[in-house]
């Protein structure tokens, strides 16, 4: 873990099992509580002998999860009017197509479709994860506070936690209060304008329950865990305050973001040209930040899903 002081424009390394040492008495800690799904699917076009295609679920459109926004691959052989087919008892029709392998798909299903993604779909693990999912990747790919389902990705930063830190974040003196923001494209897609003001991300849900609302407004100091859980808050802030709300947010934070609530942040290390680097950058400052990223480099930091991580306060 890196640890970056704002204030001081310094760094150091560290290690996470340390990290309730950086909590102190009126700290909140922040977590998405948002659960992976089964989003990945392997079929063939229009009959069983046809071209494989890959689909890639990014959110349901109606409550019954029948119509979906879904990502496609390859993209090319995959127009409108067509059918594509997983095993005997599951089939989707293609009904609209959008930019970037994006597609709206109906299902037609004989059981309830979280039945049946829990019994074909895939775990979505990272495409630089160059083998199949497996069955443990189903809780492996998941925060240990983990509960509502509907994230093609993992909030990652909460990755790092396990129940002892938990329990050594509360016996620090922190709260701990749990928004939820399903991750999909908002978060992950890659930025493709060249002016960061014309970016308009995908939009994704996110949950404030009155309960957790009331542990945020009372601390003196609020530590999210990961970009979505900032974004959340930062939405909610935007929206009149730290109460409860649900919608949907396509919050991108860039430098010149002034932030209302964030008061410090655990995160993992991003790629260029990502909507999660801008935010980390409006965050720490852009040079700082940099700095910081070129140490992890030469200190041989992970990154990635599955990577190490960095505390800035």
């Amino acid at each position: 873990m890196l640890v970056l002081s704002r204030e001081k424009k310094s760094f150091h390394d560290d290690v996470f099992s340390n990290f309730p040492q950086y909590l102190r008495p009126g700290d909140c800690l922040v977590l998405n509580d948002t659960r992976v799904f089964p989003a990945r699917l392997h079929g063939r076009r229009n009959h069983h002998a046809g071209a494989q295609i890959e689909v890639f679920l990014i959110r349901a459109l109606d409550p019954e999860e029948k119509s979906w926004n879904a990502l496609v691959k390859p993209a090319k052989r995959v127009r409108t009017g067509d059918c594509i087919l997983f095993g005997e008892h599951l089939r989707a029709e293609v009904i609209s197509e959008g930019e970037f392998g994006e597609r709206t798909l109906y299902f037609h299903a004989a059981e309830p479709m979280r039945d049946v993604l829990d019994k074909l779909g895939e775990t979505p693990l990272p495409p630089y994860i160059h083998r199949r999912a497996t069955a443990q990747d189903r809780e492996r790919y998941q925060t240990v506070f983990a509960e509502k389902r509907g994230s093609v990705a993992a909030p990652t930063a909460g990755l790092h936690f396990t129940p002892q830190i938990l329990d050594a974040c509360r016996e620090a003196g922190a709260d701990i209060s749990y928004v939820t923001l399903h991750v999909g494209l908002g978060t992950f897609a890659p930025l493709r304008h060249g002016q960061l003001s014309d970016i308009a991300l995908h939009e994704e849900y996110f949950d404030l329950s009155e309960s957790n609302a009331k542990l945020l407004r009372r601390a003196r100091r609020l530590l999210c865990v990961g970009t979505t859980s900032v974004r959340t808050v930062e939405t909610a802030m935007l929206r009149g305050g730290l109460h409860a709300a649900s919608g949907e947010t396509n919050l991108f934070i860039y430098p010149g973001f002034r932030f209302c609530a964030t008061g410090a942040m655990l995160t993992n290390f991003h790629l260029p040209q990502s909507s999660l680097l801008m935010l980390v950058c409006a965050f720490a400052g852009r040079d700082f930040l940099l700095d910081a990223y070129r140490h992890a480099v030469s200190a041989g930091y992970r990154f990635f899903s599955y990577g190490d991580c960095m505390l800035i306060a």
